[in-house]
């Protein structure tokens, strides 16, 4: 019978009971010799010899039924001392079983000589890999998603929120911010672009309002100029308006250094300006308590619980299948980053210093308690299907051991004697 990887407990019942019927079935094979010898007349020397190996098989069978019986139970059920060893001394047992734990296995350089030996990161790696096993992890995520989100309360997810956005950008210093932005627009010529284009507006503004001009001069003209002088002025204003926009508009034109200096002016002056560094304050704390942002906040978290929840619930897997998709580059970018594996075995074994390995007395306690609490009939019980199957090899061994010690003791009586 081929041991399975993790056995379970009716396969290992089933070895014990078979291994438990052959032993026993040597020792009755040895009585059964022993007692068949005495029905022969005048026996020979080799029925002598086949009874002293039967008897001193049988002698050492039962001596050793006797033992391997006496560590779990009482032999036939006789008070003898010193019998029942296991379920007697269950206290004394689960502490030594506790300290062995506690102090072996639980020892800080064994857990994390293991823990380093055995390349945790790589081998999640390569597990986060198989379609398979991403695909169970993406089940498992999507199962729990809806009660993960349901379980939330809105009012408390939004003041969490809030309280986050507000404590981080409250502590934001908003000057060296808008200082890089400064200085990247004017680097990348942005600034001369912004002017191209508002020259450009103004020139258009300014013609498709040529007919507000002609009347606000006709308002402002007095009674006694004629009506065509005013529109002459007005068109002579505009016109003139219009060319300056043009030779403004000129790469060459001045106005484009000037406004180059003071941007550069501006770009050093900026960090040094306290009454800047004051507005831009003001206007964030008046940004983050404007109920226009909570309502923005609210939103944000609306949309996406009840987005998430759709794509959860969705039949077409498409959320499903992006999310083993990641996890599965996860898998690879983690197995090719020899740094980020590294790490992430660092943290782990930190991890287990910090958390498992202070508490290995109390586990090794844990463990001396559950076996004190067991009954001693369950203890014995248990212990004899994980090591029965091994211990009744001693009594197959007995036997057979038993039988050679007594032809040998045989042989050597009839030649000395």
């Amino acid at each position: 019978m081929k041991e399975p990887e993790l056995p379970t407990e009716a396969w290992q019942r089933a070895v014990l009971d078979r291994h438990r019927r052959f032993a026993t079935a040597c020792l009755f094979l040895a009585a059964l010799i022993y007692f068949a010898t005495h029905f022969v007349d005048q026996p020979g020397f080799w029925i002598l010899l086949i009874r002293a190996g039967a008897e001193a098989g049988l002698i050492g069978g039962i001596a050793d039924w006797f033992a391997v019986t006496a560590l779990f139970r009482r032999p036939l059920g006789l008070p003898i001392p010193h019998t029942a060893i296991l379920p007697r001394n269950k206290a004394r047992l689960g502490d030594g079983l506790g300290r062995f734990v506690a102090r072996n296995f639980l020892a800080p350089e064994v857990v994390e000589g293991r823990m380093r030996d055995s390349e945790p990161a790589l081998r999640l790696a390569v597990w986060l890999q198989d379609e398979a096993n991403a695909g169970l992890l993406a089940d498992r995520c999507l199962a729990l998603a809806p009660d993960v989100l349901q379980a939330f309360d809105d009012a408390e997810v939004r003041g969490f929120y809030a309280e986050t956005f507000h404590g981080q950008l409250g502590r934001l210093d908003l000057l060296p911010l808008a200082e890089r932005v400064l200085r990247l627009v004017v680097e990348g010529g942005h600034h001369q672009r912004l002017f191209d284009r508002s020259v450009r507006i103004a020139r258009e503004m300014l013609l498709q309002n040529r007919e507000t001009v002609y009347r606000r001069v006709e308002e402002r003209s007095s009674w006694w100029i004629p009506r065509r002088f005013d529109r002459r002025l007005a068109e002579s204003i505009i016109q003139g308006v219009e060319e300056w926009l043009g030779e403004v508009a000129a790469s060459d034109h001045p106005a484009r250094w000037e406004l180059d200096r003071a941007a550069g002016d501006l770009i050093d002056r900026l960090p040094e300006s306290q009454q800047l560094r004051g507005r831009l304050d003001a206007f964030r704390d008046e940004m983050l308590a404007s109920p226009e942002l909570q309502q923005v906040l609210e939103s944000i978290w609306q949309d996406l619980r009840r987005g998430l929840l759709q794509e959860a619930e969705a039949d077409d897997g498409r959320l499903r299948q992006a999310l083993v998709a990641s996890i599965r580059q996860f898998g690879e970018t983690l197995e090719a980053d020899p740094a980020a594996r590294e790490r992430l075995d660092e943290r782990l074994i930190r991890l287990l210093r910090e958390i498992v390995l202070p508490f290995r007395d109390r586990i090794g306690g844990f463990i001396a308690a559950v076996v004190r609490d067991w009954d001693g009939e369950t203890l014995a019980d248990r212990l004899e299907v994980a090591v029965g199957r091994d211990l009744q090899f001693i009594r197959i061994n007995g036997t057979l051991v038993g039988a050679l010690v007594g032809v040998v003791l045989f042989l050597l009586t009839r030649a000395l004697f």
